[in-house]
């Protein structure tokens, strides 16, 4: 490993020889008259280029490049400046990009439609780098446009992607700058080791340092969120750092955290999209005939009043890859690896997860579940594990009654991490019980529901096998843990075992949080979503087995009006309580309760 002072001075020097290297002037040109800019901006797009739900077999209603390319059809017509940015998180998320197409060498039908439309930019996000450094390379040799992180060099001294762009649109020159996600690594560990990364917002200044004399707009591209993810103190994850080292930065164009943003700050114009394709964020400045911005607005615009554009759709190679997913989940073609995903494989004998009770609110993370004992069960046979811990990473998740296939294991576990053990001692154990256990709310004197902690994706909540344990909500977090028992007794602080858990869970929670502080000592083959094709092969037909050695105690949900309030959520006219509860005192103050 690399010490992070000649990470960090790696990364400064090549942002500072970028002005020599890197911009060639071009002419200026005079417009006659004011015009209009339009900026349009995709964002966390996760591979769904069809429109379609490869795990449930079916076409989406809203989503996907193909409705998008309607949508830029139809602007390119309208306007006569049109600029076409993508802000990361393109390559990764369903079954044709996770189990294909990333894993083989060639054509990629991410980078074909991407071509197919024009972009003029894509900043490379997070799960760019999913797959190491070998896909970074064929992405940047399949695009017919530049790829950006202005933020990240290789630890040879290389610039890792380009930092920015400058284009030009009927003589107005724009700047095009992106950033990518400087906790890579707390995520993808070994595969971002190649790489270097530097906070956001000095990145940013550098290069409009070296720019803004030579444009007339500037284009931020940034995937991270307004605000710091894990930094909160130094902002060097978030993109409010650019707004503030940046004033000149005209498009603020942010994501990652798939939440829908259009506001203007100072001038500013910030703009967040929602993920899989469902919004394209539209930005339209308007232009004096001095090139100075006199107008600006934003606005998110919804694809589901778009139809899908045959540009897409009638793609022979983006065709023929659709086809190839759908094919490989029925069993009749491979993956790149040669593999069968062996088409329909099992059967479940009835629903594994329970029907939630409360609209929006998953009984799969209020109580111990058979899916989730079916992946820790998994985890604990593959690894040799004392303890396993997984999470149920959708809330929707289920297998249902009938036949299982791809489609179905991609359903209840979406990513495709390899499996890792790890020795732990208690205390580290429960510390990573208790990281785990604040994605709850603390409950609180008249609640008749749980909730979530908005700040603390449910993704990042893990269920545990192995030990047996409480979690107390009435009590605040790090202190939630109670009652740990390991072979019917209790687990010591000392006691020293060995704990299964995925690749991004170790390297983002348990090394990144400093939660453990030993290293693997094993990692499986094969990814976990293979190791499930495998068990319920073998078993031919799955019976659901819940063990519920855990349960959420501290809480007292019963109330009079619980069963009407219930009702009102579930018809609709209460809004879903999920990072909220229900609670009785608040609710009679507003008057729904008498």
């Amino acid at each position: 490993m690399y010490k992070k002072g000649l990470k960090t001075t790696i990364v400064l020097l090549l942002l500072f020889c970028l002005s020599v290297n890197f911009l060639a002037s071009q002419p200026t040109l005079e417009i006659p008259s004011a015009q209009n800019l339009v900026i349009l901006g995709t964002t966390d797009l996760h591979g769904n280029v069809w429109g379609f739900s490869y795990e449930n077999d079916k076409d989406t209603t809203n989503t996907g490049m193909a409705r998008i390319a309607t949508y830029v059809e139809k602007v390119r017509r309208e306007e006569n400046n049109v600029v076409l940015v993508d802000n990361g998180d393109t390559i990764q998320g369903n079954i044709m990009t996770d189990d294909l197409y990333n894993k083989r060498e060639g054509e990629h039908p991410v980078m074909r439609a991407m071509n197919i439309l024009a972009y003029d930019s894509m900043t490379l996000g997070n799960h760019e780098f999913n797959f190491g450094q070998n896909l970074i390379s064929r992405l940047q040799m399949l695009a017919n446009f530049p790829i950006l992180a202005a933020n990240m060099a290789r630890i040879d001294g290389t610039m890792g992607a380009e930092p920015y762009t400058i284009i030009e649109r009927s003589g107005i020159k724009i700047g095009i700058i992106g950033v990518t996600n400087p906790n890579a690594p707390r995520w993808d560990g070994e595969k971002t080791d190649p790489f270097v990364y530097a906070p956001v917002g000095p990145a940013v200044r550098k290069v409009v340092d070296i720019i803004k004399d030579k444009v007339d707009v500037i284009i931020v591209t940034s995937h991270v969120g307004i605000y710091p993810e894990y930094d909160e103190e130094g902002g060097s994850d978030g993109a409010k750092s650019i707004l503030e080292l940046c004033p000149e930065v005209d498009v603020l164009i942010v994501g990652h955290d798939h939440n829908a943003i259009k506001e203007i700050r100072g001038t500013t114009v910030i703009g967040g999209a929602r993920n899989l394709g469902r919004e394209v964020i539209r930005i339209d400045l308007a232009l004096n005939e001095n090139k100075e911005i006199i107008d600006r607005k934003v606005e998110l615009v919804d694809m589901a009043n778009y139809e899908p554009s045959d540009l897409i759709r009638k793609n022979a190679f983006i065709a023929e890859a659709h086809k190839a997913t759908r094919d490989f989940i029925s069993g009749g073609a491979p993956s790149a690896d040669g593999k069968s995903s062996g088409g329909i494989f099992g059967q479940a004998s009835v629903d594994f997860q329970p029907k939630n009770e409360i609209l929006g609110i998953p009984e799969g993370k209020l109580r111990d579940t058979a899916v989730m004992d079916l992946i820790n069960e998994v985890q604990l046979l593959n690894s040799g594990a004392d303890v396993s811990a997984a999470a149920l990473f959708a809330d929707t998740s289920n297998i249902p009654k009938g036949d299982i296939n791809y489609g179905t294991i991609f359903g209840i576990y979406k990513y495709d991490n390899t499996l890792y053990r790890v020795e732990v001692t208690g205390s580290e154990l429960k510390a990573y019980m208790e990281w785990s256990a604040a994605c709850y709310n603390q409950y609180k004197s008249g609640d008749m529901s749980i909730s979530f902690n908005p700040e603390k994706p449910g993704y990042l909540y893990d269920m545990f096998a192995g030990v047996d344990y409480e979690i107390d909500l009435s009590k605040p977090v790090g202190q939630r843990i109670r009652n740990v028992m390991f072979k019917g007794k209790p687990l010591a602080n000392d006691q020293r075992l060995t704990l299964a858990v995925n690749n991004y869970r170790y390297s983002s929670a348990l090394k990144a949080q400093k939660l453990v502080a030993g290293t693997k000592e094993w990692e499986s083959p094969n990814s976990i979503r293979d190791m499930l094709v495998e068990y319920i092969k073998a078993q031919k037909t799955i019976v659901p087995k819940v063990d519920n050695n855990w349960k959420i105690v501290g809480v007292n949900l019963a109330s009079p009006y619980r069963d009407a309030v219930v009702k009102l959520v579930n018809e609709g006219k209460l809004e879903v309580p999920y990072a909220k509860a229900l609670n009785v005192d608040e609710l009679k103050k507003q008057g729904i309760i008498k």
